[in-house]
Order: structure tokens, then sequence, then C-alpha cells
């Protein structure tokens, strides 16, 4: 696989970060992972595919109600906690891809259903990867994306702070962009659902970036005026703030 200069920055970051971001509580909090869950059906005759599948908290959820599972992540050091979670459950029913969201390595309508969980917003061309997962989901399948939705008056800001954080941060997209992506995939829509994912900047973010982010937020904070769209305010531990994450669910 040719590795293009973006990836590398995907696989830099989150080879980094692999195991802080697979021990993060917030990636597998209940109410949101219940609504994840709810969004992709799952029955114990599905084969599922989870696409950027990171360190395999969905995936792995999703294998205790599916007949077999796939992730597939660009970067191997996900892969490896991926793996290692997966070894620590009894499950038996997943397998794990290194690859590339943009030409997944499957052959056309091999998945009945799809999904792909906080990953849009570090492509440069998240309309192409839906379109790769329509392409390796069946016809009459389901195809789910859960990912942060910053309103479209917040959108500028909210991706100065990402990539403050995460270099690897392409452009989150509002609610009505993914929904568009979607109908232009000529995908039906099925599902619109979301939740607010509460965070502490100090557990998402390297030392060196502190200050920066630190100071954007501590502005924010002042001003009332929550330009970034993440509720920001301070707190006995530090910064906190919410992810605005939407659910968007469609047939294939």
């Amino acid at each position: 696989m040719t590795m293009s200069e973006h990836n590398q920055r995907v696989v830099d970051q989150f080879t980094r970060w692999a195991k802080p971001f697979a021990d993060l509580p917030i990636h597998a909090e209940t109410s949101a992972m219940a609504l994840t869950i709810a969004a992709c059906a799952p029955t114990p005759d599905m084969n599922i595919l989870d696409v950027a599948c990171g360190p395999g908290i969905l995936a792995c959820t999703l294998a205790q109600h599916a007949c077999h599972v796939s992730g597939i992540d660009i970067t191997p050091a996900m892969i490896a906690q991926a793996q290692a979670r997966e070894a620590a459950t009894s499950l038996k029913n997943l397998k794990w891809y290194v690859g590339d969201a943009m030409a997944l390595p499957f052959e056309d309508g091999s998945f009945d259903c799809v999904t792909t969980r906080y990953s849009f917003h570090h492509m440069r061309n998240p309309a192409a990867s839906l379109l790769e997962m329509k392409r390796v989901c069946r016809e009459g399948g389901r195809i789910v994306v859960i990912d942060a939705t910053p309103s479209p008056d917040t959108q500028s800001a909210y991706d100065e702070m990402e990539r403050l954080r995460d270099a690897s941060h392409t452009s989150a997209l509002t609610l009505e962009q993914l929904r568009r992506i979607g109908a232009d995939a000529e995908l039906r829509e099925i599902l619109v659902d979301g939740y607010r994912l509460e965070a502490c900047l100090d557990t998402l973010a390297d030392a060196e970036d502190m200050p920066a982010l630190i100071t954007m937020f501590d502005t924010d904070i002042a001003s009332g005026a929550d330009q970034i769209g993440v509720d920001a305010r301070h707190v006995g531990d530090g910064i906190h703030f919410h992810f605005p994450v939407s659910i968007v669910a469609w047939e294939s």
C-alpha cells in the first residue's frame, strides 16, 4: 500500500495514541454505545464491517450480537490494540485487517452492514469513503456513520481546535453535509440520531499542544459565545467540553 502524506500523518498520530485512545472511557461510554448499536441493528446472522475500526471497541461490541465482524484500520498499532481487546474476550467471530478506507480490500456486496465511527473527520474525501462502504455493502444492507458534527456557525472554530490537538484532522462535516453525501451516494436515509460525548481536554492532547488549546478554550469560555460549539467550561480537574456527535444510518 502506497502511503499518501495525509495517511502517513494519520498513522503517525494514531501509532502514538493507540494505547491511550484504546483506554479512554469515553470511547466505550454506555449510552453512546447503546445508541450506536441500535443504529447498526445487528442480528445473529449478520456479517458486519467496521471501517477505520481503531482499537476495535465498536467491532468487539457488535460481535456480541452478529454472526461475524471484520475490522479494518490503516494504523497497524490500532489493529494490535483491537487484537488485544479481542484476546481479552471469549469472542471467536472477528477478523482484523490493515488497510485504507478509500480502497477496501473486499468484493462488492460482501457485508450486511458497514459502519464507521469517529473517522470521517480524518479523511480527505469522506464522500469517496462512503461510496466504498456502499460498494462492499449488499443491496438492502445498512450503512452507519457516527462522527462529530459541529453546527455550520461553529464548524470553522471547531476544526481549528481539533487541528491544534490532532494534525490528522481534516474537517468535521456538519450534520447536513453528512446527510448530503449520503443522498449524493443514492442511499436511503433511515435514521438520524446523536449524542453529546463529554471529555476532559487533558486526556485528549499531547503536552506540547496544551498551551495553544488552553488559550483557545479560555478565550471561548471568557467570551460566553461558545464559538467552538462544544460548551467548554472549567471544572475541578481542568477544561471539560463535549463532542457533538451524530449518527446517520442508510439503506444501501
